[in-house]
């Protein structure tokens, strides 16, 4: 049963029932863990008389009091009650109240004494502060009191010094001692600072050092004046006086040394976060430098500093990295010196983490951590109100580990002030927290029904805000059973449930109540659809001026439409603004008249009230750089040019490389071409020309959009003409007719004719034995020439040479021509044929003697032919005829031999070979007969099965296509499949056999059978199929129908593998009891078949026979309305019509002139068959059964002439009505001759010429089925 919720007063929460469906229950305590469950209280909370535990508001502080000085230690702190004071002075009880010297406030801890009112030197000590009320004590830090006289001059004598000029020397300061070092100023009786350099520097210690002395440092009022800050006192020492006296001799170079610190090494010890100081005062002359280095690492920059002219290393905030060894050296020209720095790094105590102080609920864990660092590590001890855990009652659910204090399971009267304490060498550290433990009554803080509404994806977060002590404990509940108990649900802290990566899903109602009470909240989730940029903005690039449109569209949830959708350019904010620049036209930004300064990334924001969702996109505004300007013509030389330019603006693309194109204006037609490319930083090059030209140059500039526009047109620079330099190339001869010596070559370019009267020397020589060493030649402006008289394929030595008005080209090289080829002469001589095997053979030939190709020889040509019908080759000289040839095979040039391939066994061919060369064939070779062997036959072209019994299969075969030799006979394998036993064997020996018939076969096994021939060479190819006997066939079983209204459609499944066997269909009108009709004979493979002839609405009884037998019968009644019914109808309708009174008019006239008819043809004697006349009445009605069964049917036999003259309502020609007699008179000759009755009807009616086998064939069927599982299951497989 659900409990009922109800508000109290003052309470958050409704009265309503839990609903059903707040099944799930998520019980999450608010405490997260032990120490942690703290109380705070809430602003809108009401409480009353709140109590508190002391803590220090104001700490004491270390103080330095002179003698004339006021004192003050302040000691101030919260807590309610107020807190009393008391003061601890060097661990004794110290009371200012009782002081009359000091003063002192109600409510406060602070005293303070003023100077007049006598002595303070009593008053010198170490003070603690302690607060308490009734909840416990805070202590103060523990902090010094120093009090001293306040500093005074001292009698001092007057100080000469006296030096000699190039020496160092150092003035003593020693002012009066104080606790806090004064700060120490040198100056002069004007009290002018006296001016420092690397040369005269003062040291940490407040004496003035000088590195060596000149004769300007002679002065009598160097005056040292103590600063003493705190006690503002300034005090000034008596003058030093110090003369230099000029040296009688040069002053000598010195080396340096070190006058602070002195020796080679010294060690310091530094606390970390505080400055440090390492100084390094040399003397020598010159004056040393200073440079500072470590030696253990690299020196901070970060964290040091140079002072006081390089004689001082500062660190301004040391660490624990900073702790190693450093090196001061001084450098002059006359050596240097070094000092070896140690310095240890150490800590005062720091906290690391403070214990805090907080409110917790009866039966909470607390844990008060607290940790310190410092070097040495810090000890840490826990006091309570201000006193060592040792001294306090044992309590055992207290404890304490390492810096961490437990206490376990708090009661009221655990509410105490605790004091974590760290100590080390360099000094302590405390700190107060207290424990406060109290009852409050709970309260939930948020308000009732809000709605939270986030997007998918996003974090909702269910606040219930609730107080009070003990801490309460809530249960979030949601119409979703499964959904507060996912990973992706949560209670935080401060008890609002979160929901991370919310969905659909998670819309709905949630409650939050405080257990074990009646306060409740209820929140509304609802998750709206997540804003998506679909269509983001692109990566354009365009040119400037055009107009850029950037497209931003995005799926918005209905409620959160229409969103705001914000443009920005590299993260500014685009508005529209009055000059038209930009359009904001809803998802899209339009840009006009683009700029370079609209280059940038253009991000789209699309912002609704709960989310937003941003894409970005960039315009990138290029153009083509600008044209070059100044083409110069710099240095003209006969071949060359030296061409400058300045480039153009690259508009925002860089310029990648610069095209020179130069107008030849003689031979180039004013056509431009490109010279040459340079890079896009070169402005000058040189191009180099051909003689004999007029030159034009220009320059264009390429960058990543396209090539600028054309430079302007440089000066014409004209070269003078030259001999060729080069010939002609692709010389050669192209001869087609024989003893025609044909000459041609690739003409060259005219800017290559280096000069004017351009011509070609053309020239040759027979290449053989060189008996003719003269060239002959001949000029020509162009290609070809012909020379005539050259021999038949007779090899020449030609060349064509450049030649102008200043003088022929190179010596052209030579190359080898020749004239017109003529068809080869002889044919190959040794033909040869060797057989391979029954399909293969290899045709060999002597090579052709070369000189009778006259050309060159391109190969053999193996011409293999096939004798003729009448045995014989039919051939003239030279040729054979074209019909006898069947395979021409082409060779190499080298190649004197070939497989033939591919032949038919045991054939005759004949075979010649040719040479061919590109002018012709060649006469053929002798031709050179020869027989292939004999092979194995080809597959028998078919096989046939036929089972002529259960245990006994035939097979019919024709013989093979391709006898491939003499047959010798069959061979024959078969085996039952999945037997696994060898196969059995029958070989038949003569090869005119063409069927076998196998036995003992087992009926229930498929076979598979295997026929292949053979010849003289083996066994041929094997032609396969499976199969399976046939069991005696039964009539069908499981018959389904589908009544219409004139017919019945019958189906039924065959058996699998049963032979085929006929039966009939007897049926009858069962309304007006007409005789039985037969149907024709049906057989049991071909599974359906349609009754017609039916009447509409009438039942019918259906027999099936098989072998005088019914084996299934059935009654029915056809769809549609019974047409005696209808006529019946009729009389109530048209039949007193007029026009149907007319139509029945009609008919009996038509019948009374059929009647006189049939008188007429009696009254002339003529025979009238009793069968004629029964058939010939309407409807041919038959007689009823003597009795209702079903035991004899009356023979329907009728010859040729009946059947013409006869009118039947039947389906088939088999179906009749018998007139006369009765079943029984029927059923004698029916048993004495079976055939006559029905299986001779069956061959009487089926068994014409043409029509298929009988039902007793094992192989086809009546009615071919779709599929025949009553013939032997065959396959042909190979």
């Amino acid at each position: 049963m659900h409990s009922v919720q109800c508000q109290q007063s003052g309470s958050r929460g409704w009265c309503a029932p839990l609903p059903p469906l707040f099944l799930s229950l998520l019980l999450l305590s608010f405490a997260v863990g032990p120490g942690q469950a703290v109380i705070h209280f809430p602003p809108n909370y009401e409480m009353h008389e709140f109590r508190q535990p002391p803590l220090i508001s104001h700490q004491p502080h270390p103080t330095l009091a002179y003698s004339m000085d006021d004192i003050s230690l302040t000691c101030e702190a919260s807590g309610n009650p107020t807190p009393t004071f008391h003061w601890l002075k060097d661990g004794q009880e110290f009371d200012p109240s009782r002081d009359p010297l000091l003063s002192t406030r109600p409510g406060s801890g602070t005293f303070s004494m003023t100077s007049f009112n006598g002595a303070i030197n009593q008053y010198q000590g170490n003070y603690t502060c302690y607060a308490s009320n009734e909840l416990g004590t805070a202590i103060s830090d523990e902090v010094q009191l120093i009090t001293e006289n306040t500093p005074f001059p001292q009698k001092e004598r007057h100080i000469r010094k006296a030096v000699v000029e190039g020496e160092s020397v150092v003035l003593i300061c020693n002012p009066p001692f104080s606790t806090e070092p004064p700060l120490i100023h040198w100056m002069d009786d004007k009290l002018h600072h006296i001016e420092q350099s690397d040369r005269v520097t003062q040291g940490l210690d407040g004496n003035l050092y000088f590195a060596h002395v000149i004769l300007d440092d002679s002065r009598s009022d160097y005056s040292c004046h103590a600063q003493y800050v705190t006690a503002r006192t300034i005090l000034p020492k008596e003058p030093i006086t110090l003369t230099v006296n000029p040296s009688n001799t040069v002053v000598r170079n010195r080396k340096p040394q070190l006058l602070r610190p002195t020796g080679s090494r010294s060690s310091y010890l530094a606390l970390k976060g505080r400055s440090f100081e390492l100084e390094c005062i040399p003397q020598g002359f010159p004056t040393p430098s200073i440079q500072w280095v470590r030696k253990d690492g690299v020196l901070s920059e970060t964290r040091t500093s140079n002072q006081s002219f390089g004689r001082l290393l500062r660190f301004s905030n040391i660490s624990e990295a900073d702790g190693g060894e450093y090196q001061c050296l001084a450098k002059n020209i006359q050596g240097t010196t070094t000092h070896t720095y140690t310095i240890r790094v150490e800590a005062v105590p720091y906290w690391t983490k403070r214990p805090e102080s907080e409110l917790y609920a009866p039966g909470d864990t607390v844990k008060l951590e607290c940790q310190a660092e410092g070097i040495p590590i810090p000890t840490v001890t826990w006091m309570m109100n201000g006193k060592p855990l040792s001294d306090v009652e044992p309590n055992s659910r207290r404890s304490v580990q390492g810096g961490t204090l437990v206490l376990r399971d708090v009661r009221l009267g655990d509410t105490a002030v605790f004091q974590c304490q760290a100590s080390n060498t360099h000094g302590t550290i405390l700190v107060n927290a207290y424990i406060y433990i109290l009852k409050v009554p709970a309260q939930i803080l948020t308000e009732d029904r809000q709605m939270y509404t986030v997007t998918e994806g996003q974090t909702a977060q269910l606040d219930c805000k609730t107080f009070g002590s003990p801490r309460p404990t809530l249960a979030w509940e949601s119409e979703q059973s499964e959904l507060v108990s996912h990973s992706r649900v949560s209670q935080l802290d401060t008890g609002a449930l979160q929901i991370t990566n919310a969905s659909h899903r998670d819309s709905g109602y949630y409650t939050c109540s405080i257990l074990n009470s009646s306060l409740s909240v209820t929140a509304l989730l609802e998750v709206l659809n997540k804003t998506v940029i679909v269509t983001p903005p692109q990566a354009l690039r365009t040119q400037r001026g055009h107009e850029v449109v950037l497209g931003c569209h995005a799926q918005v949830d209905p409620q959160l439409a229409p969103p705001q959708i914000q443009w920005r350019i590299d993260g500014q904010k685009l508005f529209e603004s009055s000059s038209d620049k930009y359009k904001f036209d809803g998802p899209f930004l339009t840009i006009y008249n683009v700029q370079s300064d609209d280059a940038g990334e253009y991000t789209c924001e699309v912002i609704t009230r709960l989310d937003m969702a941003e894409a970005t996109g960039s315009i990138t505004v290029v153009d083509r750089p600008e044209p070059p300007s100044l083409p110069d013509l710099l240095e003209q030389q006969d071949r060359s040019v030296t061409l400058s330019w300045i480039a153009g603006e690259d508009n925002h693309s860089p310029i990648l490389e610069f095209v020179v194109e130069f107008e030849e204006q003689q031979f180039g037609q004013g056509k431009w071409e490109e010279a040459l490319r340079v890079s896009g930083d070169v402005e000058e090059t040189e191009v180099m020309l051909r003689p004999f030209g007029s030159y034009r140059f220009r320059v264009r500039a390429v960058n990543a959009v396209g090539r600028s526009d054309p430079s302007d047109i440089s000066d014409i620079h004209t070269t003078p003409p030259a001999a060729p330099e080069n010939n002609p190339e692709g010389v050669r001869s192209e001869s087609t007719q024989s003893d025609i010596l044909v000459i041609t070559w690739e003409e060259m370019d005219k800017k290559s004719f280096y000069g004017p009267e351009f011509k070609y020397k053309v020239m040759w020589r027979k290449a053989t034995g060189h008996q003719d060493s003269h060239w002959h030649h001949k000029m020509t402006t162009s290609p070809p020439i012909s020379v005539t008289g050259a021999g038949a394929f007779t090899a020449y030595e030609i060349k064509v040479q450049a030649v102008n008005q200043i003088g022929e080209g190179p010596d052209p090289s030579t190359v080898i021509g020749y004239s017109g080829e003529d068809v080869p002469l002889e044919p190959p001589m040794e033909v040869g044929v060797s057989l391979i095997n029954s399909t293969a053979v290899q045709v060999t030939w002597a090579p052709i003697n070369k000189d009778t190709v006259r050309g060159h020889l391109h190969g053999y040509r193996v011409h293999l032919h096939k004798p003729s019908a009448g045995g014989h080759d039919r051939w003239e000289r030279g040729r054979r005829e074209e019909e006898e040839s069947i395979l021409v095979v082409q060779t190499r040039p080298n190649e004197e031999k070939k497989l033939l391939g591919g032949l038919q066994p045991y054939t005759h061919y004949s075979v010649t070979v040719t040479v061919f060369n590109s002018k012709g064939e060649g006469p053929h070779s002798e031709p050179l007969p020869f027989r292939t062997p004999e092979g194995v036959p080809s597959k028998p072209t078919s096989l046939q099965l036929d089972s002529p019994s259960e245990t006994e299969m035939t097979l019919h075969w024709t013989p093979p296509a391709k006898p491939n030799g003499v047959l010798i006979g069959y061979l024959l394998q078969y085996h039952q499949i999945g037997d696994g036993r060898d196969k059995q064997l029958h070989e038949m020996i003569d090869h005119t056999a063409s069927h076998i018939t196998v036995g003992s076969l087992d009926p229930h096994s498929h076979y598979l059978f295997s026929l292949r021939g053979r010849t003289s060479a083996g066994n041929g190819e094997a032609i396969v199929k499976e199969g399976a006997t046939l069991f005696e066939g039964v009539p069908p079983s499981n018959i389904s129908m589908s009544i219409g209204e004139t017919s019945v459609n019958l189906s039924w499944v065959s058996g699998e593998r049963y032979r085929n066997v006929g039966f009939h269909i007897f049926y009858r009108n069962m309304n007006d009891g007409n005789e039985w009709v037969e149907s024709e004979q049906l057989n049991s493979t071909q599974t359906f078949y349609q009754l017609q002839g039916l009447e509409p609405g009438t039942k019918y009884r259906l027999h099936f026979v098989f072998s005088n037998s019914t084996f299934w019968e059935i009654e029915l009644k056809t769809t549609g309305q019974d047409q005696s019914a209808w006529a019946w109808k009729m009389k109530g309708g048209f039949a007193t019509e007029g026009w149907f009174i007319g139509l029945i008019t009609a008919i009996v006239l038509l019948l009374l002139v059929l009647l006189i008819l049939c008188s007429v043809k009696r009254s002339k004697g003529g025979k009238y068959s009793v069968k004629d006349k029964e058939a010939g009445q309407v409807d041919s009605e038959a007689r009823p059964m003597k009795d209702e069964t079903f035991g004899e049917y009356r023979s329907l036999e009728s010859d040729n002439e009946e059947k013409q003259t006869a009118s039947q309502l039947s389906l088939c020609v088999g179906s009749k009505m018998g007139s006369e007699g009765s079943l029984m008179e029927h059923a004698h000759s029916m048993d004495v001759n079976k055939e006559a009755s029905f299986t001779g009807q069956y061959n009487e009616h089926r068994g014409q010429p043409g029509d298929s086998l009988g039902p007793t064939s094992p192989i086809m069927p009546l009615t071919t089925p779709p599929t025949s599982p009553g013939l032997p299951i065959s396959e042909v497989l190979a």
